[in-house]
């Protein structure tokens, strides 16, 4: 069991998969109430552009996917809020524009098509130190972020209408909300891939949504899902030598097969109890 922790590498990549998780856990809270799993994979795709671009230009790779994710995330934001353009349309022309690019480069540039394999299905090999530490500081920024804005991100996820009567920013808070979003997209991208974050974020809130009406339950449920997921998933990629990506998602879909099946003897119970329910 212990193995795995006499690779510095392995000791790297199950701490970043594991606060990976958790974090993909917490924004996912938001995501799935808002109904926008969409922008989650949409994000993913465009971030994989900028990461081609980034590679051309000989920049660093996390500062080039950054920069290109924000950029995306203010566009779809800025899109979104015309009055004839939906949310769903800005970023499917936003994102899908991005990916080609990527695609469009690496076709050109064949040479080192292999060097992201990483980047479409994560490998838990290529944690490197800088990438460790820049997990640990989006995750810690992302938590102040949300503490701060709590109330009002509740707001505006579950009455956007009437937030913005009472003074609420709407704007503003899905400008920052999407930020922070493309930010764990892009911290994400080694360990998951491009391929597995949208699921990585969805899972585990929509787990929690089964298990518990009450939102302050459902964050924390949705925490520590994300959490145990990313913990068990990189164990299961290395011993089974998967990429860490779908090892993760394959873990975290068999645990919401669990959390379907108890949500359902639950109801059913409930109704032999009281048949009027």
């Amino acid at each position: 069991m212990f193995l795995p922790f006499e690779y510095d590498f392995f000791v790297r990549a199950i701490i970043a998969g594991t606060l990976v998780g958790a974090l993909c856990g917490l924004i996912g809270v938001y995501v799935v109430l808002r109904r926008m799993a969409y922008i989650g994979h949409g994000l993913a795709h465009s971030i994989f552009g900028g990461a081609v671009v980034s590679y051309i230009i000989s920049i660093n790779f996390f500062i080039g996917a950054s920069l290109w994710g924000f950029l995306s995330a203010m566009l779809i934001t800025f899109t979104s809020r015309k009055k004839n353009i939906s949310t769903d349309s800005s970023i499917g022309i936003i994102t899908t524009a991005s990916f080609a690019l990527g695609v469009a480069l690496i076709s050109r540039y064949s040479g080192f098509t292999r060097s992201f394999d990483a980047a479409l299905f994560g490998n838990i090999l290529g944690i490197s130190a800088l990438e460790l530490y820049s997990v640990i500081f989006v995750v810690i920024s992302v938590s102040i972020v949300v503490t701060l804005c709590y109330k009002y991100l509740l707001f505006t996820t579950f009455d956007p209408e009437s937030s913005e009567y009472y003074g609420v920013h709407t704007g503003l808070l899905d400008g920052i909300f999407s930020l922070i979003l493309a930010a764990t997209v892009v911290v994400s991208l080694q360990i998951l891939g491009v391929t597995m974050i949208a699921a990585t974020i969805v899972i585990p809130p929509v787990i929690a949504r089964m298990l518990t009406n009450d939102f302050n339950k459902m964050m924390i449920i949705s925490v520590l899902t994300g959490a145990f997921c990313g913990l068990v998933g990189l164990y299961i990629s290395f011993y089974l030598d998967v990429s860490s990506g779908p090892a993760v998602v394959l873990f975290s879909s068999f645990l919401f097969i669990l959390s379907l099946i108890y949500s359902a003897i639950k109801e059913r119970l409930l109704f032999k109890s009281d048949p009027h329910l």
